[in-house]
């Protein structure tokens, strides 16, 4: 995977302890958990979104 952007993420500290328990449990990395859960609410805020859409359509 080729990086587009390096990012420095600033992180609470307590959240960062909860992530690395997070990764840690899924057997990843931090960076990979955080990528997981950044797709996993993408995917959940487009098909919201697309709900939203198949609603305006049937409401117009």
């Amino acid at each position: 995977m080729k990086l587009i952007n390096p990012y420095p993420l600033r992180i609470d500290e307590e959240l960062m302890e909860e992530l690395k328990e997070m990764a840690e449990a899924h057997s990843r990395s931090v960076n990979k958990e955080l990528e997981y859960l950044i797709k996993m609410a993408i995917r959940k805020y487009n098909q919201e979104k697309g709900n939203e859409a198949r609603r305006k359509k049937k409401t117009s």
